[in-house]
């Protein structure tokens, strides 16, 4: 690993984490001293990643960094093959769907299509999840081992609600729930009064590569079987376009 690199992700990953902050306290986050974070700092400056509130000194992220995402999101196939698949399966259930990937504890949304009901949403690509507090994550995780094992490890099982599964074991169950009926279920475990189902992409290494899921209100839990099965047909189709030899269902 090249220090210096992984310096400079950290530093964006806190001012990820924060609209505005200072010298001193991300140097503080990450236990460095005030002058590497500096030098950091105006390294990303130069390139667009961080800018200077004028007014606070104070810095938070800046322009390049949503380019980046931007191009990132246009070269992604699994979010150009789950668009179509996403409006068709919104319009068969009624709900809003997520496709998401999986970064090392959390999800991060590629696509968001809203519920076909006309109603005003937020749109939510790039947003992250708790992977382990998401029906997107746990369909993931159940079939990624090693980010799995290094998740149960790592002690970052972190409450969101009440109903978050904050234990090891407790993960591992719902897990193995997953893998056996191929969809992961979610009960307000990440936003009070969401729930939602979700089930795993593969590609053409048969590895698993994202998931797609609905969002279901609380008021409409739990799902149709018919909701399920849309979730699991679409998830299924979107693998064989990305080259699966095979689907778990």
């Amino acid at each position: 690993m090249i220090q210096s690199v992984d310096r400079a992700i950290r530093v964006l990953g806190v001012l990820q984490g924060a609209r505005l902050i200072s010298l001193s306290e991300i140097a503080t986050r990450l236990e460095l001293h005030p002058s590497t974070v500096h030098g950091i700092i105006k390294t990303l400056q130069a390139h667009g990643m961080v800018l200077q509130d004028a007014g606070s000194q104070r810095y938070r992220l800046g322009p390049a960094v949503l380019k980046l995402g931007n191009v990132y999101l246009d070269t992604l196939e699994l979010r150009s093959r789950a668009l179509s698949w996403s409006t068709e399966l919104a319009r068969r259930t009624g709900y809003a769907v997520r496709t998401g990937v999986l970064l090392p504890d959390e999800v991060m949304i590629v696509h968001h299509e809203p519920r076909p009901d006309g109603s005003r949403q937020m749109q939510e690509v790039g947003i992250v999840i708790p992977a382990h507090a998401c029906a997107l994550g746990k369909a993931m995780l159940a079939y990624s081992p090693e980010q799995r094992d290094a998740l149960l490890a790592s002690g970052a099982l972190r409450s969101m609600t009440a109903e978050t599964a904050t234990e090891p074991a407790q993960l591992t169950e719902r897990l193995a729930q997953t893998r056996q009926e191929a969809l992961a279920t979610e009960q307000e475990e990440a936003v009070i009064g969401e729930c939602g189902l979700a089930a795993p992409i593969f590609d053409a290494s048969a590895a698993v590569t994202g998931a797609i899921g609905v969002v279901i209100p609380m008021l409409e839990w739990p799902a149709a079987d018919t909701v399920a099965g849309a979730v699991r047909e679409t998830a299924r189709n979107i693998s064989r376009e990305l080259g699966a030899p095979h689907w778990p269902g």
